[in-house]
């Protein structure tokens, strides 16, 4: 049996945010999402999160989060007095508890996994995670023998000049047994500076106590003010990086992109510079993007070109080519073949196979069919100033330059619409349509003086 709980009650001061730490974000999820996903193939019986600084808007927050327990710790006092809130949530529990931080999110799975593992293959009491830095100023050093048993966790302040010179230092991220951790969680005391209640000194009470030392010490940063997050983010986006340029994407310029974790490529995709990826975006294979594109949330399908263009919450069939200066809007929907291009913008609209808006036009709340050709410059005027309106186009339909389609209106299949026409009726199958005002030119006209 597994308990995890999770310390996220701290206000975060220094990152000076209206938002509480552990939900500011990090390559598109919060850092207390980061941290129950890391745990997630434990499959623990019971995840519970300790709560306090706006404990309400965290756990709205993690309200889709099915199974999650909230106990509230007020006031703060420690990280012991943190895990003392869970004594009576898990009082008729058997098992194990790790402990997590809420606000040190680039934790790997299979790190935690084995430390699992080598608390339950030891038969500790409880197991911590460790890690060695080249400057461990500030941190508690653990001591411990080549059999990983540990005999003493110093702080800094409390080392002596040659026990400063162990660069062991303890992570904060623990594995206990439930049972025996809950026999001396109430004999804490907060005789410190700090005079709060820390689950360190459980260690001390709890034999035997081992360790495991993590291989990369990036996993345990914490996060506290906004250079620490920025440093993490830069972390989470070359694990990215890497792993799909393992995968088979090219990164032209791999620093100046941006990915979540959610972005997902095919094969021989090329990610030219200043690229950056957001949500669920899904790329196939053979795609050229960028440079300087933004994919926000969208699919898109094989060999598409996307070029300084902003797509967000849009599909895109194959063979498409999007941009320069495009932009699609959620609801675009694009079919295989279709052409957009110079600072055009598309909303909530279906275009067909073939179809070409190549200029300076908005299609917005419309229905293109196949081999519809836009010319440049062509609105969709699809608001009243109350409501919203529909515009369809037949197959093979073509418009002029700087035409207006006042919605709500269907022009049939084949229609070609004159240059400069605004429209307001619909238009039959096969007809062309023109709807200008009468040119009127005045021979030797001055201006008035």
């Amino acid at each position: 049996m597994l308990a995890v709980a999770v310390l996220a009650a701290g206000k975060g001061t220094r990152m000076k945010s209206d938002l509480p730490k552990v939900l500011q974000p990090l390559a598109g999820a919060t850092l207390v999402e980061r941290v129950l996903a890391s745990c997630k193939g434990l499959a623990p019986q019971r995840q519970i999160l300790i709560v306090g600084h706006q404990a309400d808007r965290v756990e709205q927050s993690l309200a889709h989060h099915p199974g999650l327990e909230f106990v509230l710790q007020q006031p703060q006092n420690g990280t012991g007095h943190a895990v003392q809130q869970v004594l009576e949530p898990l009082s008729d529990f058997e098992g194990d508890l790790l402990v997590l931080n809420g606000d040190v999110p680039l934790l790997r799975a299979e790190t935690i996994a084995n430390l699992l593992e080598r608390h339950r293959s030891s038969g500790a009491a409880v197991t911590l995670l460790t890690a060695r830095l080249a400057d461990p100023t500030g941190y508690g050093r653990v001591f411990a023998d080549d059999a990983a048993q540990v005999s003493a966790i110093v702080e800094h302040r409390d080392c002596s000049e040659a026990q400063r010179y162990n660069n062991l230092i303890n992570a904060g991220i623990y594995c206990f047994n439930w049972r025996k951790l809950a026999e001396v969680l109430p004999q804490l005391r907060s005789d410190n500076d700090q005079g709060e209640l820390y689950l360190t000194d459980t260690v001390a009470m709890l034999s035997p106590a081992m360790h495991l030392e993590v291989a990369d010490a990036d996993e345990i940063n914490g996060i506290n003010d906004r250079l620490q997050l920025s440093q993490c983010e830069a972390v989470i986006q070359e694990r990215l990086r890497r792993h799909w340029m393992a995968e088979g994407v090219t990164f032209m310029d791999p620093a100046s992109c941006t990915l979540s974790d959610g972005t997902r490529f095919g094969r021989d995709v090329v990610v030219e510079p200043q690229c950056h990826f957001r949500g669920d975006a899904v790329i196939g294979e053979g795609c050229r993007i960028g440079p300087g594109s933004l994919i926000d949330s969208s699919r898109i399908g094989d060999r598409v070109e996307i070029v300084y263009s902003v797509v967000r919450d849009a599909a895109v069939a194959s063979d498409c080519a999007i941009g320069p200066f495009a932009q699609l809007r959620p609801g675009a929907d694009l079919a295989e073949g279709c052409r957009v291009g110079n600072f055009v913008e598309i909303k909530k609209s279906s275009l067909a196979e073939g179809c070409k808006v190549n200029h300076l036009s908005y299609i917005g709340d419309a229905e293109l069919g196949s081999g519809v050709n836009v010319g440049a410059g062509t609105i969709t005027a699809n608001y009243d100033g109350v409501n919203k309106h529909r515009t369809v186009i037949g197959a093979g339909s073509k418009t002029g330059a700087n035409s207006v389609l006042v919605a709500p209106i269907v022009l049939g299949e084949g229609v070609t619409v004159g240059a400069g026409s605004t429209l307001t009726k619909n238009v039959p199958a096969g007809a062309l349509a023109l709807g200008r005002a009468k040119q009127l030119v005045k021979d030797n006209w001055q201006a008035p003086s």
